[in-house]
């Protein structure tokens, strides 16, 4: 088949990786460079993870996306991933901690219980007070993301893909699977991707009542030298009680990162790139209650990231016709990016019906 996939973030390129996998013909189209730098998929690093809070469905889907990950690092020869572990603080009673703890129990993810002297012991950076508990996995680590996009984007031109880069897509017709670019001209297939990110709702209109973009800073940070070898070694940290924040490692010749899953909701991906320095700031502030001397560590840099969000933080992967969109990355998406192109080609091609995928992508506990 002839498949036209809209989109070179992660879900598009490895919606095209999985498809060329099947034999399928694949155009990818790009409205920027590949990768692009205003990819909400584009940046040292995203985590993957198993703490998921309450949510059964995306805990037990990390399993699958790690197979699907081994899948594509065997076929790019390289395995652009790092494992930290995982630190998950919990403050609060009744918190996302405590949810995450109780899920992981019961599908079976082993995870220990540290005390805050514990913590203090194991993790000299890290301040302690305040703390009831944190929960400690081995598991959990960093995917590169950039150089995922970047290695993709080298090998999909060997499988047969045809990479269209600067090309706009117009609209496209979800019956007859064509794609008219802004030049006037068309693209026939016989089915569409629609991995575009926060610009979806501009080619699917239907999806802007149900997602929306959402401007996110982060900021890059340089810790004190007493404690650059500790973090060089240490986990990911989740400290989202409150005014929580995540906290990325520099593993792997990356930056420290610090950012939040507080949704902006607001902004528009083609404008409204340049963060303040004040905002960078409040992000890493938040980090002030968690993070021993403070005061020591450097903000070196910030960048925002254009989220789509959907209201109950879930995927969307659904058929209309001879197309199929992938939103809605709510924040977390990234790690599941080579799952969702399985998924896609598994429907494609006929393994699985569309109603299966979307609930799985939805959170549903359906097994792989």
């Amino acid at each position: 088949m002839k498949i036209t996939v809209i989109g070179a973030g992660i879900n598009g390129l490895s919606s095209a990786w999985a498809l060329t996998r099947d034999g399928h013909d694949v155009t990818v189209i790009e409205q920027g460079a590949i990768p692009n730098p205003l990819a909400s998929s584009n940046d040292q690093n995203r985590l993957i993870r198993f703490p998921y809070g309450a949510s059964e469905g995306y805990t037990r889907m990390v399993s699958d996306a790690y197979r699907a990950w081994d899948l594509m690092w065997a076929d790019l020869g390289e395995t652009l991933y790092a494992r930290t572990g995982t630190l998950a603080i919990a403050r609060d009673e009744d918190s996302w901690t405590d949810w995450s703890a109780n899920t992981l129990a019961r599908v079976g993810v082993e995870a220990t219980r540290l005390s805050p002297a514990d913590v203090g012991r194991i993790f000299p950076m890290l301040r302690t007070d305040g703390m009831r508990y944190a929960l400690h996995l081995d598991s959990g680590g960093e995917l590169f993301a950039s150089r995922i996009l970047e290695s993709l984007a080298r090998f999909l031109p060997g499988k047969g893909a045809r990479l269209l880069e600067s090309t706009r897509v117009a609209s496209i017709d979800a019956v007859t699977a064509k794609a008219v670019l802004e030049d006037g001209s068309a693209i026939d297939a016989d089915a569409i991707v629609v991995a575009a990110g926060p610009w979806v709702s501009r080619l699917v209109p239907s999806l802007a009542a149900r997602v929306t973009p959402s401007r996110q800073v982060v900021a890059y940070v340089e810790p004190p030298p007493q404690y650059a070898e500790h973090w060089r070694h240490g986990p990911m940290l989740m400290d989202l009680d409150g005014a929580g924040f995540y906290l990325v490692p520099p593993y792997g010749g990356t930056d420290m990162k610090v950012g939040d899953h507080r949704f902006s909701l607001t902004g528009q991906p083609d404008a409204d790139r340049e963060p303040a320095e004040a905002e960078a700031r409040e992000v890493f502030e938040q980090a002030r209650r968690t993070l021993r001397d403070f005061e020591q560590y450097h903000i070196k840099s910030s960048r925002t990231c254009f989220y789509t969000v959907q209201p109950e933080e879930q995927f969307i992967i659904e058929r209309f016709g001879a197309a199929w969109v992938l939103s809605a990355c709510s924040g977390h998406g990234f790690k599941f990016g080579a799952l969702n192109g399985r998924n896609v080609a598994d429907g494609i091609s006929g393994r699985r019906p569309s109603e299966e995928i979307a609930a799985f992508a939805a959170g549903g506990l359906v097994s792989q």
